[in-house]
């Protein structure tokens, strides 16, 4: 992803943004219209309009919300018929830039953005995007369809989408999990808070060994602070890197001069004589000093006040079907939030990640204004990219593709390049690699979706990433032929 100040380019020139300041930019604002889904029809004609009624209404901040809203524009119905309500200050904005760029030093970040029309405050006011700012829904009235914010507002909706992502889990109170200078990082406020204690740190903890304790401790080394990670699991990343794998990866973070700490159990936070959180207290005993204690141990889906919706006994969130209806007519789920099938790979799944917030927010309202009835059909991808300020000695950018299940094939020795191919039953199911080529990195999604049958013997025999990567190209030229 980009940095706070660059945000991703999207497709069609449009971008979302991130928030430079503190400063708000409020804007508010809200013809006639049809509507079909496979669901319901609708018809809402502008006389009826009062200042409460909206014909599509869209709840939440983030990722999601933006690519929802870019997408009715394109429909041509955003102007005047779309509102999005949102408890934070600031128009929707790229979040995965909140654990990167944004969080470097000043004089390291870097500047990436290519240009295109970004989806700033004003875009929305161009667009006649009604925004209700800092007012988060509190109850929804599914008979009436009406959404109640936090103000006492009442919202009437044609069709609903939720898109409220998720919350980041947090430590109880009375272990010291709301201690001054313990952070948790979801939303802009969150990183600006953290900014400000990195202004001052000395030494930082990270408690967490996934994409946020990585992301952050990479940026603590950015600011030159002495940064150990904590976790319980056996080494980084457990639910997609292999111990080989993440080897290697933290071997570079060593190098760096971060700390670790693997099979740790917290047992609480300590306060200092100022009451700021001064270390970590594990369970055998021991404790580790600290000014700031970043927590990123995963998070939950805001369902908020939509339970009644329906949720997913299997996977939490909001349960959808493929096209991302719930199971009240009318009323929509995507993003971090939604608990969809996974079509590929015929389970339900929810997933956490920047690219299935676009692709699944295009797919909602796609078939909610047209006639489009195919069902989502998600191939999932993740990625990170890490030490990638100025002067940095080594910069890190991965992707992953598919299914990280079966048996493992490593090739490469990290120099920069490494790969990592997850076979079952003979058929490769997923594929991993460090410092891609942009060529080598268009080929992954191939791979994991044709799912070729490969020779595992000639991978193991790979002298190089680039020597298997031919050889799984050469096993998808083949399976095209069969």
């Amino acid at each position: 992803m980009a940095s706070i100040s660059n945000a991703l380019p999207l497709k069609s020139g449009l971008s979302l943004w991130c928030p430079r300041s503190t400063s708000v930019n409020q804007i508010s604002g809200p013809s006639s219209i049809v509507s079909t889904s496979s669901r319901r029809r609708f018809t809402v004609s502008a006389s009826s309009f009062a200042n409460e009624n909206r014909e599509f209404v869209i709840v939440g901040g983030g990722n999601a919300a933006g690519y929802a809203a870019r997408t009715f524009v394109e429909h041509g119905l955003a102007d005047g018929r779309l509102c999005i309500v949102s408890k934070e200050a600031y128009a929707p904005y790229e979040r995965p830039a909140l654990t990167k760029g944004y969080l470097f030093p000043l004089d390291k970040k870097t500047s990436t953005f290519t240009g295109g029309e970004r989806q700033t405050p004003d875009w929305y006011k161009e667009k006649g995007i009604e925004m209700l700012y800092e007012d988060p829904v509190e109850g929804i009235d599914v008979e009436k369809q009406t959404v109640r914010t936090s103000s006492g507002k009442l919202v009437k909706y044609g069709s609903l989408i939720i898109a409220t992502g998720c919350t980041a889990s947090r430590f109880p109170d009375k272990i010291g999990g709301n201690l001054p200078g313990v952070h948790y990082i979801r939303d802009v406020a969150d990183a600006n808070s953290l900014i400000s204690s990195l202004e001052k740190a000395k030494k930082v903890v990270v408690v967490g060994g996934g994409y946020i304790g990585m992301e952050v401790a990479a940026a603590a080394v950015g600011w030159k602070l002495d940064t150990t990670i904590i976790f319980p699991e056996d080494h980084l990343m457990t639910r997609l890197f292999t111990p080989s794998l993440a080897q290697k990866y933290e071997q570079l973070y060593q190098d760096y001069g971060v700390k670790f700490v693997k099979g740790a159990s917290i047992k609480n936070l300590e306060a200092g004589s100022d009451g700021r959180v001064a270390g970590v207290k594990l369970e055998n005993g021991s404790t580790i000093e600290a000014d700031t204690v970043v927590v990123g141990i995963g998070a939950k889906p805001a369902v908020g006040p939509f339970e009644r919706v329906g949720l997913s006994s299997a996977v939490g969130g909001i349960e959808v079907d493929g096209q991302f209806r719930t199971s009240v007519p009318g009323i929509f789920a995507i993003g971090d939030v939604a608990a969809f099938p996974l079509k590929i790979y015929n389970r339900i799944a929810r997933v956490e990640h920047v690219d299935h917030a676009r692709r699944s927010a295009q797919h909602c309202v796609k078939s909610l204004v047209t006639a489009h009835t195919a069902t989502y059909d998600y191939l999932p991808y993740f990625y990170s990219r890490v030490f990638e300020y100025e002067g940095s000695q080594r910069k890190v950018w991965w992707q992953f593709f598919g299914d990280n299940v079966g048996e493992t094939v490593e090739v490469g020795n990290f120099d920069p390049k490494v790969a990592t191919f997850w076979i079952d039953s003979g058929k490769l199911k997923g594929v991993f690699l460090e410092s891609g080529s942009p060529e080598e990195f268009q080929l992954l999604p191939k791979l994991a979706r044709s799912q070729p049958s490969v020779d595992k013997a000639k991978l193991e025999k790979a002298s190089s990433v680039e020597e298997a990567l031919e050889i799984a190209k050469a096993s998808l030229q083949v399976e095209s032929l069969v």
